[in-house]
């Protein structure tokens, strides 16, 4: 099984203040990975590192086996678009854009449009009848799923995931909860950063951080 993702002894300090110490973590292709821990614990921290937003004060950072941490800002952009899916408890959807124009405008930054590409993106988030929506028309499942389509469209092989179901009713919890499932089953590599413990518990490991450092993994 090759490995996707590879933390070596990671640290991350503001100042004096040290957000993440020592951290090595390893996931595999195709492995669901839950990230959780108490406000402060440093998984925002750990997210923005990890989705190539920034850059550890010293340690490294190996994905699909290239060190990201020697990047500098442009290869960091480029590295992101192509390798990774990002879905965040925000939608940060354009309001004023349609289902189907806001998955295209994620197409214009990874390569060019294919308005077939991202009918299919929508269709497999169960969203083919809601292309024309806008996003105030659409439920607060219904946008995470958009969210979700637009994150795919460059087919990444790892999907980063924060607080995706934070903003969510049980009812719209549930889709997600097997809309990720089914990505997995589809061999993406799934990182979760969440303090839903039903969700964490979905994934194939649990991995606790605790005032920077790793705690107990399941």
């Amino acid at each position: 099984m090759s490995v996707v993702v590879e933390l070596k002894n990671i640290e991350k300090r503001f100042g004096d203040v040290a957000a993440l110490e020592g951290i090595n973590i390893t996931v595999n292709k195709g492995e669901w990975v839950s990230i959780m821990g108490p406000s402060g614990s440093g998984k925002t921290t750990l997210l923005n590192i990890l989705s190539l937003m920034d850059t550890p004060t010293s340690g490294e950072y190996l994905l699909e086996g290239v060190d990201t941490s020697k990047f500098d800002e442009a290869k960091q952009l480029v590295f992101r678009r192509e390798k990774i899916g990002l879905v965040f408890q925000q939608f940060h959807l354009i309001p004023y854009l349609n289902a189907l124009e806001n998955v295209m405008l994620a197409q214009y930054y990874h390569s060019s449009v294919d308005e077939e590409d991202a009918r299919a993106a929508l269709e497999k988030v169960g969203l083919s009848h809601r292309l024309t929506h806008k996003p105030s028309q659409l439920s607060g499942g219904e946008q995470q799923r958009l969210c979700i389509a637009r994150a795919l469209i460059n087919d990444p092989d790892t999907i980063l995931a924060d607080e995706p179901t934070g903003n969510l009713d049980e009812k719209n919890e549930k889709g997600i909860y097997e809309l990720f499932k089914k990505l997995k089953s589809e061999g993406k590599t799934i990182i979760v950063i969440t303090h839903n413990s039903e969700l964490g518990e979905l994934g194939d490991r649990i991995i606790y951080l605790h005032h920077g450092k790793l705690g107990e993994h399941i």
